[in-house]
C-alpha cells in the first residue's frame, strides 16, 4: 500500500538525515510529485540552509500557533516537473522553547495532516528522539526510517534509537546507512539501504548520472511503496539495489 508520510530519524547529530530527506524530496519531484519537507529538528535547524529566501515564518511558528503552515512553506527552485516546499525551523531561542511543549506537539501533528492534504508526499527531518515534537511526528506518520552514518558511532547508537521508537509503539520500518563509500566507512549490518557520499552541494540526486541518484530512488520507492518510473543513464542499475 502506498504511503504518503515518511519520517527520517537520525541516530545521532550529523548522521546526514537532513541531506537524505532533501535528496528523497528532490527525487520525488523529479518524478513529478509534490513534496513538503517539514523540519522537526528544532535545535539544529539544518533544513534552513536549503532555503534561499528570508525565513520570516517557520516550523516552530506553526507549532506555537503564530502562523499557518502555508505561510511557512518555501518552494525550492529545482528544474524538475514536480514541487518541493520546505518548512524549516529557523527561530530565536524563546520560540524554540515554546515549540517543544506538549501543546505545540499537537500542533505539529496537525501540521503533518495539513501538509498531507496539500501535497502528494510529506517527508520529515527528525533528530534523535528526545523531544515532544519528534514523538508527535513519529506517532503520526505512515513510515519511519532510521538514518545511521557508516561509522562506529553510528553503529553503536543505532540500537538505542531503534529501542526508543519501539518504546513509542512506532517501530522503524527500515535503516538507511549514509556515507557508505567514505574512506573510513564501516559496515552497518542492519542497513536496508546504503547511500554513498554525495557532493558538498545538494541535492545531488537531481543529476540522473550521480552516484546518489539510483540508491536514493531505490530507497524512496521501497519506503513509500511506489514506482517512480525514473530514467537513469543505465536504467538496469536500479535493479541492483
Amino acid at each position: 500500500m502506498e504511503r504518503s508520510t515518511l519520517a527520517l530519524v537520525g541516530v545521532a547529530g550529523g548522521a546526514g538525515t537532513t541531506r537524505t530527506t532533501v535528496e528523497m524530496a528532490a527525487t520525488l519531484a523529479r518524478a513529478d510529485r509534490s513534496v513538503a519537507v517539514l523540519d522537526a529538528a528544532f535545535g539544529t535547524q539544518g533544513l534552513a540552509t536549503y532555503v534561499d529566501d528570508r525565513i520570516p515564518d517557520d516550523m516552530t511558528a506553526v507549532a506555537t500557533g503564530d502562523t499557518d503552515l502555508g505561510d511557512a512553506l518555501y518552494d525550492a527552485d529545482y528544474d524538475v516537473p514536480g514541487r518541493v516546499a520546505f518548512c524549516p525551523a529557523h527561530a530565536p531561542f524563546e520560540r524554540l522553547a515554546r515549540a517543544k511543549t506538549p501543546e505545540a506537539a499537537r500542533a505539529v501533528e496537525a501540521a503533518v495532516a495539513d501538509a498531507a492534504a496539500r501535497f502528494d508526499y510529506v517527508l520529515l527531518d527528525v533528530p534523535p528522539v528526545a523531544a515532544n515534537q519528534a514523538v508527535a511526528v513519529l506517532t503520526t506518520v505512515d513510515q519511519r526510517a532510521l538514518v545511521a552514518p557508516a561509522t562506529q558511532r553510528g553503529v553503536d547508537l543505532l540500537p538505542r534509537q531503534r529501542g526508543r521508537l519501539r518504546d513509542l509503539d512506532a517501530p522503524a520500518d527500515a535503516v538507511i546507512a549514509t556515507r557508505t563509500e567514505a574512506a573510513d566507512a564501516v559496515t552497518v549490518d542492519d542497513a536496508d539501504h546504503e547511500l554513498p557520499v554525495g557532493s558538498p552541494v545538494g541535492p545531488t540526486s537531481l543529476d540522473a548520472g550521480s552516484p546518489l541518484a539510483i540508491p536514493v530512488a531505490a530507497a524512496t520507492e521501497a519506503l513509500l511503496d511506489i514506482d517512480l518510473e525514473l530514467e537513469f543513464e543505465d536504467p538496469g542499475l536500479l535493479d541492483r539495489f
